[in-house]
């Protein structure tokens, strides 16, 4: 089993900060995407560019069209020069289904998170790919 060092957990600290810029209600997620120490690219979920930052309806059921913090972070690299090819992605709430392929498809070979998604199927996928994955319980993040 891996440990996190010094700094995962200071990036995870950084992603619980950048968590904090959603403005959905039910859930608020950040995502960092890290490689050779250099933040990469970052994300939170909400609602795509243009829309009204309401991430829920009337009845707190949150929008279809809402982005996950990690197919932002994804995203917004894919537009850039970088690459995530051998990144590590810190995230404050382990990936989805949906999630779990871009990241492999992104080339990412390391996740870092803290609370786990209520279905897990997400990282059952990503361990079956071969990527690293630490998960650090958020009241370890300042040992």
């Amino acid at each position: 089993m891996q440990v996190a060092n010094k700094f995962d957990k200071a990036y995870l600290k950084m992603a619980l900060e950048w968590a904090k810029l959603s403005y959905c209600e039910r859930k608020q997620v950040g995502a960092l995407i890290v490689k050779d120490r250099t933040i990469i690219s970052d994300g939170y979920n909400g609602t795509p560019s243009g829309f009204e930052n309401c991430c829920e309806d009337a009845d707190g059921r949150t929008h279809w069209y809402v982005l996950h913090a990690e197919a932002n972070a994804i995203l917004k690299l894919a537009s850039s020069t970088q690459s995530a090819r051998g990144a590590t992605l810190y995230l404050t709430l382990s990936p989805c289904r949906e999630c779990s392929k871009l990241i492999l498809q992104s080339g990412i070979s390391r996740l870092v998170y803290i609370n786990r998604y209520s279905d897990e199927e997400g990282i059952s996928f990503l361990t079956n790919h071969k990527i690293e994955i630490i998960q650090v319980a958020e009241n370890e993040l300042n040992t």
